[in-house]
């Protein structure tokens, strides 16, 4: 798994915050509506009366007592008192803070209606009053004169919000005439506590006017860009002509965000916002909020009016179409608030607008908050004022155990405070001509057709590629001859009488010279005839493909096949050269030397049919003093350098033989003959000389493997002397040895190809190689033969062995 990016985790983490939080005010409204149940019933049991006389005696021991609602039934009953449930307001900036008598408590979580002061409910008939308003200054006038009566309060405004961020005046009471006619709309701009409370949710609670540096209640005013709110009391613009009478704004709580703001206004100071009076503003903030969102959706309130124009439009669109607005924290776009869907609205994943109006953009779409996705480009949209277009997968939607991320074409412009997002499926056919050119250009392949009634020619984008021509100067297919070279005009000709005179479709090859920069290019083309219903041709339409890289390609094989064929050959007549040197010098068994007292087997045993042949090669013949020479080599390498350099050897130590010199002296020379006067050549050898009369053998090596003597039925190795391979250097020298023999003696010289295996050091190999040879030897024939037939050796190599017995 990868970790998150920095903004698409801050992004998830604060929708997650949000639906907790909310998630959170209903559990704890649900158990304090339980608790207040559970001590209705007792009531009603103790009592002997009816759940609404319960209620109001509920409702009355809490004025008195001044304790919440669902404190005290939770003390009547002894059951826990409930957690705080979320009142729908946003946390964090809120007005003065308040002082301890004052907070508020975890008991507010039943329904609105039921807080009370001074021994009335909160709702009441004001609520039935709100409810039933035909418009926002009837709301008001229920606050006023029924809801908030007793607690003298002077004026009531009713606030809604504008897609532009700004507020309307939706209704009032108690305020001058003069000031209401001023005051119908606040710009976005313009901070007053009505606007913060719409903005981010923050409460403004001011006993005795504003403070005088409004920093105490509130360092950045939502909706700004972050400027700092230093200014005094006096910059502060408010409704109403009590600028020291205490003053109360509570936002008007929305699905996601505030729809708007309630201010109350006294006309002189109060010594304080008690805890009941908080809780009974809320509350009625809580039922204006109701009464007023319900004829919001409605269409029964005239809101919004300021962007019906714009809505209008929307419902015109052919697709889908939605604007959101901002929902800002701290003066950032944390999310959009879903304000307007279309009348053709459909949503991607399924869902009725029914479910998504009125939600916030990220909860209803968690895939826009993906980096670089629908919100980061709704915000840059309203940051910039340009609009964009996205196509491709945005709407990535979770429906079930899947996720739907449909294709779309999406367009996202500005207005006002918000962004309208568009979007429809890509059409069928645009789609499919998207795939034609995506074709075309991967498949460098372009299309045309030629009227042949009018003589029109219609050529795709990629054809006027190919031909490197005017995008307005089409070939027609009669003068496709004049861009061929002359050795094509043959093919194209047949393929242009195929078309227009047998009418079959046709298919030919050949190079054209593109009239962009004279470069001949490769071109497939092939076509079919178009005919009408008698049988006349009329059209005919086709593609020209390039398929210049791939004839190159071919080419280029081809060439490389020939010089490989080449190759091939030259090296398996090499071999066959190779083999045939071989078998001359080294025959897989050679005719035992007439030589008295001493029998000699050689064995040759080669590689195997497909291996290189190697330089190894053995040699014994009688000498014009009596004695007989014993050899075996190994040159490195394969293939005729090492046979040719292994004939050479081998011949030069048999010419030097004959001297009469010694075993050491011999290899000294020949070392002299693979340093100074071949190329290259290094091997390791192995000679000796046997004397019959003495039943001596005087040998020396130059880096080979030592040789192996058999008496009485066991192997041995003979000690070695020193000596370097032939051809390393030229200083080397070569020292002698002489080893006595005795009648029944078997001594083997042989190569390493007897021997050596992959897997295991080269001393196991003798130790093996012993074993074997420890036998007794009466027939040098069949003992050569049950050796090299015995032998373990795996690394396709050529094997030569030398074995004789003494008599």
């Amino acid at each position: 798994m990868t970790a998150p990016g920095g903004a698409d985790f801050t992004r998830l983490s604060a929708l997650i915050a949000r639906q907790r939080q909310e998630l959170d005010g209903l559990q704890s409204a649900a158990a304090a509506r339980s608790v207040v149940d559970l001590a209705r019933g007792m009531l009603m049991e103790r009592l002997g009366c009816s759940p609404a006389e319960a209620q109001e005696q509920l409702e009355h021991l809490s004025a008195e007592s001044g304790i919440g609602l669902a404190e005290l039934a939770a003390q009547i009953t002894g059951q826990p008192t409930p957690a705080a449930a979320s009142n729908g307001h946003h946390a964090g900036a809120a007005g003065p803070a308040a002082p301890p008598e004052a907070s508020s408590t975890p008991a507010e979580t039943q329904t609105p209606a039921t807080s009370a002061v001074n021994g009335e409910p909160a709702g009441g008939l004001a609520g039935a009053a709100m409810e039933t308003a035909a418009d926002g200054t009837a709301v008001a006038t229920a606050l006023l004169e029924e809801a908030l009566a007793a607690t003298g309060v002077a004026a009531v405004a009713v606030w809604l919000a504008e897609p532009d961020g700004g507020l309307e005046l939706a209704g009032q009471a108690g305020f001058a005439a003069r000031d209401a006619s001023r005051w119908r709309r606040i710009h976005p701009d313009l901070h007053t506590p009505a606007l913060w409370a719409a903005a981010d949710g923050t409460e403004t609670w001011w006993p005795a006017g504003p403070p005088d540096k409004t920093s105490a209640d509130r360092a950045t005013s939502p909706g700004s860009t972050g400027a700092s709110g230093t200014a005094d009391s006096r910059e502060i613009p408010l409704l109403g002509g009590w600028p020291r009478g205490a003053r109360a704004v509570l936002p008007l709580p929305g699905p996601g965000a505030p729809i708007g703001a309630l201010e109350i206004c006294w006309p002189g100071p109060l010594g304080g916002f008690s805890r009941p009076l908080r809780r009974q503003l809320s509350a009625l903030a809580d039922v204006c909020a109701q009464a007023v969102g319900t004829r919001l959706r409605t269409g029964e309130l005239a809101a919004d009016q300021r962007a019906s124009w714009a809505f209008s439009l929307l419902d015109g669109l052919l697709g889908s179409a939605m604007y959101a607005k901002a929902v800002r924290s701290g003066g950032q776009v944390t999310d959009f608030l879903i304000s307007y869907l279309s009348e053709r609205f459909t949503d991607p994943a399924g869902r009725p607008a029914a479910d998504i109006a009125g939600r916030p953009l990220l909860e209803m779409y968690p895939g826009a908050a993906l980096a670089s996705g629908l919100f980061d480009q709704a915000v840059r949209v309203l940051a910039t004022g340009r609009a964009e277009r996205v196509s491709g997968v945005v709407f990535s939607t979770p429906v079930g155990d899947r996720t739907l991320t449909p294709m779309l074409e999406v367009r996202i412009t500005r207005l006002y405070d918000g962004v309208v997002i568009a979007w429809q499926r890509a059409d069928e056919v645009e789609r499919l001509g998207g795939l034609l050119h995506q074709a075309q250009r991967l498949g460098r392949i372009g299309g045309w057709e030629e009227n042949l009634l009018s003589g029109d020619v219609l050529w795709t984008e990629r054809t006027y590629t190919l031909f490197g021509r005017p995008a307005d100067d089409p070939v027609r297919i009669g003068q496709l001859t004049a861009h061929v070279p002359a050795d094509d005009q043959a093919a194209v000709h047949t393929f242009r009488n195929t078309l227009l005179h047998d009418k079959r479709p046709a298919a030919a090859v050949f190079r054209i010279i593109r009239a962009e920069d004279e470069s001949v290019r490769q071109i497939r083309a092939f076509a079919e005839p178009i005919l009408d219903q008698a049988g006349t041709l009329i059209a005919v339409r086709g593609a020209y493909q390039d398929v210049s890289a791939d004839y190159h390609t071919q080419v280029a094989f081809a060439a490389t096949r020939d010089r490989l064929a080449d190759s091939e050959e030259r090296a398996a007549e090499e071999h066959r050269l190779a083999v045939r040197l071989q078998q001359a010098i080294t025959p897989a068994v050679a005719a035992p030397a007439e030589i008295p007292g001493l029998a000699v087997a050689a064995r040759y045993r080669p590689a195997g049919p497909g291996n290189l042949v190697s330089g190894d090669w053995y040699d014994t013949a009688p000498l014009p003093s009596g004695d007989v020479l014993l050899v075996v080599g190994d040159i490195a390498g394969h293939g005729i350098d090492a046979v040719t350099g292994m004939v050479a050897l081998r011949n030069c130590l048999r010419g030097l033989a004959i001297t009469g010199a010694g075993p050491a002296a011999l290899l000294g020379w020949l070392n002299g003959v693979a340093c100074e006067l071949t190329d290259g050549i290094i091997g390791t050898v192995v000679c000796g000389v046997f004397r019959p009369d003495g039943r001596t053998l005087r040998w020396a090596r130059a880096g080979h493997l030592p040789p192996l003597l058999v008496r009485a039925g066991v192997a041995s190795e003979l000690q070695l002397p020193p000596g370097v391979l032939v051809g390393a250097d030229p200083a080397s020298q070569y020292q002698e040895v002489t080893t006595e023999l005795v009648p029944g003696d078997a001594l083997l010289l042989y190569t390493d190809g007897l021997v050596e295996r992959r897997d295991e050091a080269i001393d196991e190999s003798l130790r093996s190689l012993r074993r074997l040879a420890s036998r007794p030897v009466e027939d040098i024939g069949e003992f050569a033969d049950h050796l090299l037939a015995s032998s373990r050796a795996d690394t396709s190599d050529d094997a030569c062995l030398v074995a004789v017995r003494v008599g």
